[in-house]
């Protein structure tokens, strides 16, 4: 069976141009790695060398594929503490239930979030609700898929003001070795990406938006596990 993909995929490939592996006065690190039990950890740092200022996080994460269940933490160095609880593919396939919570102890801060999506060969949706008895914000979207061509809606709720505080449209076609993607965000931002993919080792990714940013990228494949990509504003 054929997944769509969420709203937040929807031109995913080109995305790094911007947030991943670009950025001037920044270094950046990432590591994987899997332990004997089967528990993976995630760790990730960044340090800007104009402002000297560093961060970094740690997500252990632990599934139990029987059962359909994944547990996820998540701590950083700003002192903020976050759990993840997910069921997929367990009440209906395709369907994905999580439970998002966050601690911040030096100020007694707590808030949750509550997640459902639910995934077929030719549409998906999902939302979010945050669990905020004053007023929670609803955060919902959805994808249709028709021969290669995507079409995707994206809205956020504030139930406390009653107010539409997101309203976002997408269209895209993907093919084995091409994306494109186009958006339009709350009716004043706009923006485009193209994604193609040359070889098995070789791809090239370029974006636009209305505030004038250009970003080009190359992804190059030296060796099975090693990539060299390059980036361009």
């Amino acid at each position: 069976m054929c997944k769509t993909p969420t709203y937040c995929d929807l031109g995913k490939a080109a995305e790094d141009v911007f947030n991943k592996g670009y950025g001037f006065g920044m270094v950046k690190t990432d590591l994987k790695t899997k332990s004997c039990s089967a528990v993976e950890f995630s760790t990730s740092d960044h340090a800007y060398t104009d402002r000297g200022k560093a961060s970094g996080n740690l997500e252990p994460e632990c599934k139990f594929c029987i059962y359909g269940l994944t547990f996820t933490q998540k701590r950083n160095t700003d002192n903020t503490l976050g759990t993840e609880t997910s069921l997929e593919n367990k009440l209906a396939e395709g369907l994905k239930l999580s439970l998002d919570t966050i601690l911040v102890p030096n100020t007694g801060k707590k808030s949750g979030e509550l997640k459902a999506s639910y995934k077929w060969d030719c549409f998906s949706v999902g939302s979010n609700v945050d669990i905020d008895f004053s007023g929670p914000s609803i955060y919902s979207w959805a994808v249709l898929v028709f021969e290669g061509w995507l079409a995707g809606y994206q809205m956020s709720f504030d139930t406390a003001k009653s107010k539409l505080s997101q309203n976002n449209f997408a269209l895209g076609y993907e093919a084995a070795d091409l994306q494109l993607h186009t958006h339009v965000n709350d009716g004043t931002e706009f923006g485009g990406s193209i994604y193609q993919k040359l070889d098995c080792r070789t791809s090239l990714s370029a974006k636009v938006n209305n505030a004038s940013l250009i970003g080009l990228g190359c992804t190059q494949t030296l060796r099975p596990r090693v990539k060299l990509t390059l980036y361009q504003l």
